[in-house]
């Protein structure tokens, strides 16, 4: 029998929840069913914090409350076709679902790189799911020796998190010659490195894994200098792909990175339904090329967009575009990208100037608690407009890289910056006079 619903999301993570609450907001007479595969989700950026830092990986939960709390109903199954002439969504359980708007946050899948060896037993992908996590963590905490594949924000933070655990040895291995290699110049970078070695995690830059070696499980990992490490768990933290199959399987067009395509709007190339997070293709604030972005900030701001333009135009967007934001936690340093790093403006073609400093987040430096902060701006040569920041230092530094964000998305020039009014306070922010993002932009006007 099928059930006729007005709003039905398929997926019940950040990207899923937020389309549903935005609807109810402006569609309060909707009926609205979000559709969700696993019954116990995880908040996906608090997936490596579930290993050490938390006291209980149950904490990480991801549940119904903001659903419940808006009318939206949720029903545990899985979708698997989509039916566009009958609008119709069929699930794993054999229920068929009637829709007016679809909204599909499926989110991603694992990255199953092509190594031999890579289906043992012992080689542990990241999947959103509590019940196979908790499991992950348990088998993790009673290993010795543990690989994580992967040197970017997800590898990185797991190694840093498993670390915390004591009794084991930690490897990192990235294929690039540096850490974060997407969102981090080199001496960004290095802070990262440095950070994990000061933890005991032994990280091999430049080195790929050939093969898995092991009866059954994996025992052996030969890297591509010819070393041969013994582990007991091999954890796969290269990232995910949009999972879009059932996308495509509809007849929705997909980008070149098998993402969603979307206006701008998050509509697809049917007008009743529309893709958000990281199942939708994400294209670069300032070049428009695709881009392989998948975070919850992003996933969580496209939800806002497609939950208010479901029926009518009621939000305007002016921002067109995909600003790769991210910040880091690394033994006690925060570190933070947005936008163009000044590796990629080059590669782009952009002339650009970039303004550098080092400073302190509180004043007097001799404060309890104060942190030195490293910050870089990156700016467009001819029209001095802002093209990316990066910054590293203390628990300020997460604030920081969002106002460079904001800075960006309102394309600020070197002029507005090296001019911005703030609030400061000695235990807050650095002192007025030497605000780093002040001196950054003027480092930068000296070089125009």
């Amino acid at each position: 029998m099928e059930k006729n619903v007005d709003i039905l999301v398929i997926g019940a993570g950040p990207a899923g929840i937020i389309s549903a609450v935005t609807a109810r907001k402006y569609y309060p007479e909707k009926k609205i069913v979000v559709m969700k595969s696993v019954a116990k989700g995880v908040i996906p950026c608090g997936i490596p914090y579930m290993f050490a830092s938390l006291k209980d990986p149950e904490e990480n939960k991801l549940g119904n409350a903001a659903l419940d709390k808006n009318n939206v109903e949720v029903v545990v199954d899985e979708a698997i076709a989509i039916d566009r002439s009958k609008k119709t969504v069929a699930t794993r359980n054999g229920q068929v679902f009637g829709y007016d708007k679809l909204i599909l946050a499926t989110g991603s899948v694992p990255i199953t790189p092509p190594i031999d060896g890579i289906n043992k037993e012992g080689v542990r992908p990241i999947h959103k799911d509590m019940v196979y996590l908790n499991k992950l963590i348990a088998n993790v905490k009673k290993a010795k020796n543990i690989m994580v594949l992967g040197g970017g924000f997800i590898g990185v933070e797991l190694a840093d998190e498993i670390s915390k655990i004591g009794g084991s040895k930690v490897w990192l291995v990235e294929m690039l010659p540096t850490l974060l290699p997407s969102s981090f110049d080199t001496e960004f970078s290095s802070i990262a490195q440095e950070a994990l070695q000061s933890e005991g995690v032994t990280v091999l830059t430049g080195t790929k894994v050939e093969a898995i070696t092991g009866e059954g499980k994996v025992e052996r990992i030969k890297l591509s200098d010819g070393r041969e490490i013994a582990v007991d768990e091999f954890i796969v933290g290269v990232g995910g792909i949009p999972n879009s199959k059932m996308a495509s399987e509809a007849g929705l067009d997909l980008g070149t990175g098998r993402g969603i395509l979307v206006d701008e709007y998050m509509r697809t190339a049917d007008e009743d339904i529309f893709a958000v997070g990281d199942c939708a293709a994400k294209r670069d604030f300032y070049t428009h090329k695709e881009v392989p972005v998948m975070l919850a900030s992003t996933a969580t701001a496209e939800a806002r967009i497609a939950g208010a333009n479901l029926y009518q135009l009621k939000v305007i967007r002016e921002n067109k575009g995909t600003i790769a934001i991210y910040s880091t936690y690394i033994d006690g340093k925060v570190l933070g990208s947005a936008g163009l790093t000044e590796n990629n403006a080059r590669k782009e073609g952009f002339e650009i100037i970039t303004g550098s400093v080092e400073g302190v987040d509180k004043h007097p430096a001799t404060l309890p608690g104060a942190s030195k902060i490293k910050l870089k701006l990156i700016f467009s040569k001819k029209c001095g407009i802002i093209l990316g920041g990066q910054v590293a230092g203390g628990i300020s530094c997460g604030e920081i890289i969002n106002l460079i964000g904001i800075a960006i998305q309102k394309r600020m020039s070197l002029v507005e910056l090296e001019t911005l009014q703030m609030a400061t306070h000695p235990c807050l922010t650095s002192a007025p006079t030497v605000y780093p993002v002040v001196l950054a932009a003027q480092d930068a006007s000296a070089k125009m």
